[in-house]
C-alpha cells in the first residue's frame, strides 16, 4: 500500500496554530465561566450555621455585656440532635467568628417561661450587640411584664418596635430576617413585624447604665451574628433549623 505525503507548508502550520491557540482561548473562558457560576449559586443558597452535633466550630461564647471578654464560667453552648442548646450559667452570646453584611438569616427559637434571648446582627468585636451593633429581641413577655414592646420579641432592642406581637410562648417560633444596606426586614411565624430603613431612624436610645447609644443610623454595617442566654431559672433556648444566605 503506497500511504501518500502530505506537504504542510508555513502558512498550514500557521492556520493550525492559531485554531489550536483558538481553541484554548475558548476553553479558558468557559471554564472560568462555569466557576464563576458555580460560585454564584452557591451564594444563592443558604448555608446551616450548626451542621454538626456537638461544640458549634466557628463560633465563641462570650460575656452579656461585652463580647471582647470571655464568657461567664460554667456558660456552655451546645448541639444535640440538630437543636443549639443555650444552657448552663446566664449572661452569655454564641457570636460567629466570621463578620456578615447583606444577607438572609432564617431560624427557629423555643424559650422557657422565663425566657430572655435575642439574635445579634452586625456586632462589632467589642461592646454590647445590643447597643453597638443590632439585637432582635427574643424574650418570653412573663420575663418581665413591664417591659416595652421593643424590649419582646420581634422589637430591635430599646429602639424598634414590632408592628404586631406574634410570638407564640413555650412553642417553636420562626424568624425570617433579611438585612441589606440599611433596609431591614423581619417576618416572625410568617407575618411582617419589622420593615424599616435605619438610615432614618435618628433616636438616641439609653444604655442599661444609663449612657446614650448611638441611633440605629450610625450602627456598624458589617458585623458579627450570635445568640444570648439571659433566662432565669433555667428556662431553656433552644435554636434549631438556623441558616444564612449571602445576598449580593
Amino acid at each position: 500500500m503506497i500511504v501518500p505525503f502530505i506537504r504542510i507548508n508555513r502558512d498550514t502550520e500557521t492556520t493550525v496554530n492559531h485554531s489550536k491557540h483558538h481553541i484554548i482561548k475558548c476553553l479558558t473562558l468557559l471554564s472560568a465561566l462555569l466557576s464563576f457560576s458555580q460560585l454564584k449559586l452557591l451564594g444563592d443558597e443558604f448555608r446551616p450555621l450548626f451542621p454538626k452535633d456537638g461544640i458549634p466550630k466557628g463560633w465563641v461564647v462570650r460575656a452579656w455585656s461585652d463580647i471582647s471578654k470571655p464568657g461567664p464560667e460554667g456558660a456552655q453552648w451546645v448541639v444535640e440532635k440538630g437543636i443549639l442548646n443555650g444552657g448552663g450559667a446566664r449572661g452569655s452570646w454564641l457570636i460567629s467568628e466570621l463578620e456578615y453584611s447583606d444577607f438572609e438569616l432564617q431560624f427557629e427559637f423555643k424559650l422557657g417561661p422565663q425566657g430572655n434571648s435575642g439574635c445579634a446582627l452586625r456586632s462589632p468585636e467589642s461592646g454590647d450587640p445590643a447597643f453597638d451593633g443590632l439585637e432582635l429581641q427574643m424574650a418570653d413577655y412573663r420575663y418581665n411584664t413591664k417591659a416595652k414592646d421593643s424590649e419582646l420579641t420581634g422589637g430591635l432592642y430599646r429602639a424598634l418596635a414590632p408592628i404586631k406581637q406574634v410570638y407564640q410562648p413555650e412553642k417553636w417560633n420562626r424568624y425570617e430576617i433579611i438585612l441589606k444596606g440599611t433596609h431591614v426586614k423581619v417576618t416572625l411565624n410568617k407575618t411582617l413585624i419589622l420593615d424599616h430603613d435605619l438610615s432614618k431612624e435618628t433616636t438616641i436610645i439609653k444604655r442599661h447604665n444609663g449612657k446614650d447609644a448611638v441611633s440605629l443610623r450610625d450602627r456598624p454595617r458589617k458585623g458579627k451574628i450570635g445568640f444570648q442566654n439571659l433566662s432565669r431559672g433555667g428556662s431553656p433556648v433552644l435554636i434549631k433549623n438556623a441558616k444564612i444566605k449571602i445576598l449580593n
